[in-house]
């Protein structure tokens, strides 16, 4: 038997799953809960801004000097020829890796917030104490285990796992569960629910699955879709002990909202010189420029020609593509994301969206939150949500008043009921104004037309049958003008109609 007590083979039981599972989802939290048992220390459900990102969570520490002294003496006991089952190996393995991902991460931390003097020899550092450890803990004399591990690859990896964590946490802020979730739903865009088959087969076919990000405006889609394009698999070479490719230079966002269809195809495809008026010389669109390893961001994909739609689904299809008056056929070997606005199902129906197009672009689908949703959930995030943005926009010393002087405001002109219909981003704007004027001017709502207002008031069932027939009518005779062509289109008597209407004026 592999391990010297039912206690051990607990704790390496709960740690082969915390090796693998989803940081941001409160079974995170569970999973320290069960491995540490009376030495775990209470803390929030999710992993948020509000705490420290580098690791200093007093779980994380006991976990790790737990997993070393575990680790050690396994890895003894295997040199000793103890008798192992395949199950008992699986979870030495694991155990193994959730060590050498510690053994790595200060470093990686260091890298990727910009710490180090200089990243590039400082990682070459690393990856050869990895090498060795690796070497260590995976070799052990006469054992095979059931994973080949080449370190180039488990470094790669664990690099990608420490900057999805960095990108992820700092780029989507909130305490509130619509937060955690859009978090965890990130990870999985990144690794797939299963990391274990993503890093058997799946991280470096990640490319070829377009993900679409879905949400009202202001809930942070390009943030979302920053953190997936700067998380991107990158494999290292061992030779030069680096990575192959920059990732920090992998993000290709293009606002199709704001050009017109001749500009969205030039910004895309490029052009040949001539291929239109101003085209002066040749040009390289996103598609060419965008390396492998990198992402082209399509901000309001609502928004996009339909003509242009069937261009792109060939990109998507095919991953060829021509640029504007030219034949050659280039190759777009990167990755796409989408986000629109829109209600894409209406739009489909309306014939504005392709159903073809639509279908080749949600392989991946992601949902932001509205701010409303996320203060509904838990009404205490406004005031966290406030210092967060106050931190960004005045030094940290006067943070604190910034964010009770914003809030005090809110709470006296708009009540906690305010529906922020520009979420974050009015959030942000409303700081900046309270900053620099002491009050906020929310934008008049616009007028809600009689056929919207029916319909909101048709759902929440708030109409009687005579209500309903009445302004129903009144509805249909706005558009017609005529008491007969009225009465026609709904089967009705004229007399009937004209009452209705007459009664609604």
């Amino acid at each position: 038997m592999l391990f010297a007590s039912d206690a051990q083979a607990e704790f390496a039981a709960a740690v082969s799953r915390l090796a693998y599972c989803n940081p941001f989802v409160p079974e995170r939290i569970e999973q320290e809960r069960v491995a540490l048992g009376s030495e775990f220390v209470d803390a929030d459900l999710v992993w948020n801004v509000a705490q420290d990102w580098d690791g200093s969570r007093p779980n994380i520490h006991k976990l790790r000097e737990r997993v070393e002294r575990t680790a050690a003496d396994l890895r003894q006991r295997l040199v000793e020829k103890a008798d192992a089952t395949a199950k008992e190996l699986g979870l030495y393995e694991d155990v193994a890796i959730y060590l050498l991902y510690y053994r790595v991460h200060d470093g990686f931390r260091q890298a990727i917030a910009g710490e180090m003097a200089s990243p590039k020899q400082d990682l070459a550092a690393v990856y050869d104490d990895f090498v060795l450890a690796c070497d260590h803990f995976l070799n052990v004399p006469g054992l095979k285990l059931g994973t080949r591990y080449e370190p180039e690859h488990l470094f790669a990896l664990f690099f990608q796992v420490r900057r999805a964590f960095f990108h992820i946490f700092n780029n989507i802020v909130g305490r509130s569960m619509p937060a955690a979730r859009l978090r965890a739903e990130i990870w999985h865009s990144i690794f797939t629910h299963d990391l274990r088959r993503y890093r058997r087969v799946l991280y470096d076919r990640m490319g070829d699955l377009t993900t679409l990000i879905t949400g009202p405006s202001g809930t942070g889609k390009e943030l979302v879709a920053r953190a997936i394009a700067m998380a991107r698999y990158i494999p290292f070479d061992p030779k030069s002990k680096s990575l192959v490719s920059d990732y920090a230079q992998s993000f290709y966002p293009l606002n199709l909202s704001a050009l017109s269809p001749t500009l969205i195809e030039s910004e895309l495809f490029g052009h040949r010189r001539g291929a239109f008026t101003g085209a002066l010389e040749d040009r390289a669109g996103w598609l060419e420029t965008c390396p492998p390893l990198g992402t082209v961001f399509l901000d309001e994909i609502g928004e996009l020609d339909p003509t242009i739609q069937v261009k792109l689904l060939r990109v998507l299809q095919t991953r060829r593509f021509q640029r504007l008056g030219d034949t050659k056929t280039r190759q777009f070997r990167g990755k796409i994301i989408a986000a629109t606005n829109r209600e894409l199902d209406r739009e489909m129906s309306a014939g504005t969206f392709r159903k073809d197009f639509y279908y080749r672009i949600c392989s991946d689908l992601i949902s932001t939150p509205s701010l409303y949703d996320q203060l509904i959930d838990n009404p205490d995030e406004l005031r966290s949500l406030i210092h967060f943005i106050a931190r960004h926009v005045i030094d940290e010393q006067e943070a604190n008043a910034l964010a009770d002087e914003v809030a005090a405001w809110i709470g006296k002109h708009l009540g906690r009921d305010y529906s922020w219909p520009g979420n974050f981003r009015e959030l942000e704007q409303c700081v900046n104004n309270v900053l620099i004027r002491h009050e906020y001017r929310p934008p008049r709502a616009a007028a809600v037309s009689t056929t919207e207002q029916l319909a909101r008031d048709l759902a929440a069932g708030r109409l009687t049958a005579d209500e309903l027939l009445r302004r129903y009518c009144t509805l249909v005779y706005s558009q017609t003008r005529n008491y007969e062509e009225t009465a026609r289109r709904l089967n009705l008597d004229r007399r009937t109609v004209k009452a209705k209407v007459m009664g609604d004026a």
